[in-house]
């Protein structure tokens, strides 16, 4: 439950201007999330978020984008491993099976990790596609998701 909230929190981070964690707690049960305030503050300090400006005066929640590696690895892993169904790949795109809903703020947190060899992601609602450059790094990069998958 925590795990798909805090995707959720990514989500909607990752698409709107959020200034407040009321603002975001509203959003969320908008999501059919209902949450407190202190979960809400827990889960912007684990996530790591940051008030930056949003150009019009004001500030607003964002992903910080200097976590550290080993941090962001093992929640990543964390996530894998709650949410992913299947994983296959071609060429040079490898698809990634999730949990329904999942899917968006899973590809954010990889998006956000800058992880090597991944060129970006695009995510449904239970998939994603991940576009890995160069081609022949797609079998290793694959094989690096399964190791999340089974650690």
């Amino acid at each position: 439950m925590k795990n798909r909230r805090q995707l959720k929190i990514l989500n909607i981070i990752k698409n709107r201007d959020v200034a407040t964690q009321e603002e975001l707690g509203l959003l969320l049960e908008e999501e059919g999330v209902n949450v407190t305030q202190a979960t809400i503050s827990r889960d912007i300090k684990r996530l790591g978020l940051i008030k930056v400006p949003d150009g019009d005066g004001e500030y607003k929640y964002a992903i910080r984008s200097n976590n550290s590696k080993g941090q962001v690895q093992g929640w990543l892993q964390k996530m894998f491993q709650d949410f992913v169904i299947d994983l296959d790949y071609s060429d040079n795109i490898i698809v990634l099976k999730t949990v329904q809903g999942t899917a968006g703020g899973l590809a954010s947190a990889i998006d956000n990790s800058r992880w090597d060899d991944v060129l970006g992601t695009v995510a449904g609602d239970n998939t994603i596609f991940l576009v890995v450059k160069p081609k022949d790094k797609a079998e290793e990069v694959l094989d690096k998701f399964k190791k999340l998958l089974s650690d």
